[in-house]
């Protein structure tokens, strides 16, 4: 991802903590990173503080960095509107878990992924609460089905699940296929839009 994450933030759900990051790129600002619900806050900071190094030193050279070597500051040098973007994010967010909302809004900033990538998350935000598609349903708006490996891959590097809904991408015979926050996370989004039953298998009679 070019550019940095200016701000971030980690915050208590009724699901666990969760974290939020925020990037601008010259007037144009948006939530680039969410930390799906951990146990402890100090795990949600630990994500967030690897992911700040590798912006600045690229993917994969973390390991090589000093043991000293800190993250950018959250809110050091960040204009006043990137706080009030976390801080937004992080309100829909806990509402959103709580079943107090069922859209979130706010702006995000998906310039860190591919153009195959943002195709498959711009196809994501177009599956409703409360609904279900398949990884080939995902992969014939984005060329073809022969894209749905690569769907799924996409999928696992969503930058913001929930506001891009990758939980509600299934497999084609309905099993939940793969999340990158975990299947019981999954199912647990998914129970709360009243979707999973939907996927349950049938008993069968006798």
């Amino acid at each position: 991802m070019e550019g940095s994450m200016n701000t971030s933030l980690t915050f208590k759900t009724p699901w666990g903590w969760m974290g939020a990051a925020a990037s601008a790129r010259g007037a144009r600002a948006g939530v680039c990173r969410i930390v799906l619900p951990r146990g402890s806050r100090r795990e949600v900071e630990a994500t967030l503080h690897r992911e700040s190094l590798e912006v600045l030193w690229g993917k994969g050279k973390t390991s090589r960095l000093a043991p000293r070597t800190r993250c950018i500051p959250r809110n050091t040098g960040s204009p006043a509107r990137l706080t009030v973007l976390v801080e937004e994010a992080r309100a829909q967010l806990v509402a959103f878990l709580e079943g107090k909302r069922r859209a979130l809004d706010f702006p995000i900033d998906l310039s860190g992924g591919s153009t195959f990538q943002r195709q498959v998350w711009r196809a994501i935000l177009r599956i409703p609460y409360g609904r279900v598609r398949s990884y080939k349903w995902v992969a014939l708006r984005v060329g073809g089905a022969r894209y749905a490996r690569a769907v799924g891959q996409a999928l696992g590097s969503n930058p913001v699940p929930i506001v891009i809904p990758c939980h509600r991408v299934v497999a084609q015979d309905a099993s939940l296929g793969g999340f990158s926050g975990g299947l019981k996370t999954k199912r647990r989004l998914l129970a709360l839009e009243g979707t999973l039953p939907q996927l349950l298998p049938r008993k069968r009679n006798g």
